[in-house]
């Protein structure tokens, strides 16, 4: 590599905006989050399908879940 002449000034090297780094990884955590959030959901839902159906095949009629009143 060759010294730069004197008096001349490097050229500075391009840089990348810092907001689309920031963006990316934004995106990322709401696309994890959704994820996450879809699983949770999915989990509760198949459970309580399973707990149906467990209470259903031992022949039971009354499977109904009961919410307290608040």
């Amino acid at each position: 590599m060759s010294k730069p002449e004197p008096g001349l000034k490097p050229k500075p090297s391009p840089k990348t905006p810092a907001g689309d780094n920031r963006r990316g990884a934004v995106a990322g955590l709401i696309i994890a989050l959704l994820i996450l959030g879809i699983g949770w959901w999915l989990a509760r839902d198949l459970t309580s399908a399973s707990k149906m159906q467990d209470c259903l095949m031992s022949g039971r009629t009354n499977c109904n879940v009961i919410e307290p009143v608040r």
